[in-house]
C-alpha cells in the first residue's frame, strides 16, 4: 500500500486546464456554504483508490482533495493499490466492517456486498438533473436492484494502441473494424516480428475488458438477460477459435500479465499492437517520443451484431454502511463530479478518464488532439459487466473471479479443449448463481 505524496506534472499535462489553486480554492468555500449535505462535526474521511497510470491526473485530484478540506474541514487521507489489489481490500473492508470510509474501485465490485454500500441515490439524482444525466452504463454500474449503491466517477477507455508503421508494413492503412480484418492483420504483424498482445492473465482492467469484447463480438454471453446461464453455445466455441487464432500472434508471456505489462512491453518497443488505456502514449510523449509519434489508437472491432459490444473500464466510488461520516462522503462524490473540478481533472487525465455525465463529452480533451479522439466514445460505446443481463452480486462475482479470461486462457494454451473450457466456465457460473 503507498500512501499519496506530492510528484511532478507529467511535461506536457501542466498545461492543461488545471484550476488555480486560488480559484478552485475559492470555489470550494461559495460551494460548501450552499452544499446539501453538510459534514458531521469532526468528520475525517479515508479512500482508497486504485493507483494511477497518469501522475497528472493524481496531482489534479489531490488538488481536488485539498481544497475539499480546506472548504469543509474535513481531512482526506488517500492511499492506494493496485488494480487487482482493490477489489480483495474492498471486500474485506465491508465483510468486517473496518477501513476506509470510501473505496473508488473497478467495475461492478460495489454489487459483490450491496447491502454494506450506502446509498446515494441523492447525489445520483443531484448530479444526473444538473450535468444532463448519466450515461446509459453509468447508471447500470450505480445502481443495483433501482438502488442507487455507489456513484460512477469514470470509465477509462481501453482502445487498440498501435505502432502506425507497423501496421501500415503488414500492409492495411487502419486498424480494421470487423473480426476477420483484425485477425489479419495481427497474423501478418507477426509474420514482420512486430507481434502483438493482449491480457491472457487476471489483469483486472485489460485481460478482462477485450476478453468479454471477444465473446459478446461473437454474441455470445455467460448469461441472458434473464440471468439464465447460455455460456455453452456454439457462438462461444466460434469465440474461443477466434481467440486461439489471435493468441498465436501474440508476443510470448500473455497468459501471465497484470495490468502494466503490455505498457512496459509496448514502451520498450517489443510490443506493436494491444489493447489499453491512453496511458502507454502519455508516458511515450515524455519517455518515448519516437513511440508517440508513431502510434495511435483505434476502437475495437465490431462483431457479429453489427453494433459494438465492447467492455470498458468503470470507476465506481461507493461509502460503506458504517462509516461514522455519511454526509461527508456524499458531499465528496458530489464535489469530485462539479464541473469546477471534474473538466480540470479530465483534462489532466490526458484522455485516461472518460465521463459518465452527458455535460462533460464536449470536454476540450477530446480535440486537443486526434490521437485523443476514440477514448471520447468509452462510455457510450460500452457494455456493462453483465453483457445482456443487469449488474448484480453474481455478475459482481463472476468478474472478480475470473471466469471468461479462464476460459480463453484454457483453450488458448492448451490445458482444455473447447467444450472442457466451456463446461469450467458453465460450471463456475452455476455454482456463483445457484449459490442464493
Amino acid at each position: 500500500m503507498t500512501s499519496f505524496d506530492r510528484r511532478s506534472i507529467l511535461k506536457g499535462g501542466a498545461a492543461l486546464g488545471l484550476a488555480s489553486a486560488a480559484g478552485l480554492d475559492g470555489f470550494a468555500r461559495a460551494w460548501a456554504q450552499e452544499n446539501q449535505w453538510k459534514p458531521e462535526a469532526g468528520a475525517s474521511l479515508k479512500l482508497l483508490r486504485w493507483k494511477r497510470f497518469i501522475p497528472s491526473e493524481d496531482e489534479a485530484f489531490m488538488r481536488l482533495v485539498d481544497a475539499f478540506t480546506k472548504a469543509t474541514g474535513v481531512p482526506v487521507s488517500v492511499t492506494s493499490e493496485s488494480f487487482d489489489d482493490i477489489q480483495p481490500k474492498a471486500s474485506v473492508a465491508a465483510n468486517t466492517g473496518q477501513g476506509p470510509d470510501m473505496v473508488w474501485g473497478l467495475y461492478s465490485f460495489p454489487a459483490l456486498f450491496p447491502s454494506k454500500c450506502l446509498e446515494v441515490g441523492d447525489v445520483a439524482d443531484y448530479l444526473g438533473k444538473k450535468y444532463g444525466g448519466w450515461v446509459p452504463a453509468a447508471e447500470a454500474y450505480g445502481k443495483v436492484k433501482g438502488k442507487w449503491i455507489a456513484i460512477p466517477m469514470a470509465f477509462n477507455g481501453g482502445y487498440i494502441n498501435y505502432r502506425i508503421s507497423s501496421v501500415k508494413k503488414a500492409g492495411f492503412d487502419k486498424v480494421p473494424e470487423d473480426l476477420d480484418g483484425f485477425l489479419e492483420l495481427c497474423r501478418a504483424m507477426k509474420k514482420n516480428n512486430t507481434p502483438c498482445g493482449f491480457a491472457l492473465g487476471h489483469a483486472t482492467g485489460d485481460g478482462n475488458s477485450w476478453a468479454h469484447w471477444a465473446l459478446w463480438a461473437h454474441d455470445a454471453y455467460l448469461v441472458d438477460a434473464n440471468e439464465k446461464i447460455v455460456i455453452n453455445s456454439p457462438e462461444t466455441a466460434k469465440a474461443l477459435e477466434y481467440v486461439k487464432n489471435l493468441y498465436q500472434t501474440f508476443i510470448p508471456g500473455t497468459v501471465s500479465w497484470n495490468d502494466s505489462s503490455n505498457n512496459k512491453a509496448f514502451l520498450s518497443g517489443d510490443l506493436h499492437l494491444t489493447n489499453n488505456g491512453i496511458s502507454i502514449y502519455a508516458t511515450a510523449k515524455t519517455e518515448r517520443k519516437d513511440i508517440a509519434e508513431d502510434m495511435d489508437h483505434a476502437v475495437y472491432p465490431v462483431g457479429k451484431s453489427g453494433k459494438p459490444t465492447e467492455f470498458q473500464l468503470a470507476f465506481p466510488i461507493l461509502a460503506y454502511t458504517y462509516t461514522k461520516a455519511p454526509n461527508a462522503c456524499k458531499a465528496f462524490m458530489a464535489f469530485a463530479l462539479e464541473a469546477q473540478n471534474y473538466n480540470a481533472w479530465l483534462e489532466a487525465s490526458q484522455g485516461y478518464l472518460c465521463h459518465p455525465l452527458n455535460a462533460y463529452a464536449n470536454n476540450p480533451i477530446w480535440t486537443a488532439d486526434p490521437k485523443n479522439k476514440v477514448f471520447r466514445e468509452a462510455s457510450t460505446r460500452t457494455l456493462a459487466a453483465g453483457g445482456l443481463a443487469p449488474v448484480s452480486e453474481k455478475v459482481a462475482a463472476v468478474l472478480a473471479d475470473f471466469v471468461v479470461i479462464d476460459m480463453f486462457a484454457a483453450y488458448c494454451t492448451g490445458r482444455d479443449d473447447a467444450k472442457g473450457a466451456i463446461r469450467t466456465a458453465e460450471r463456475q457460473a452455476q455454482r456463483i448463481f445457484r449459490s442464493s
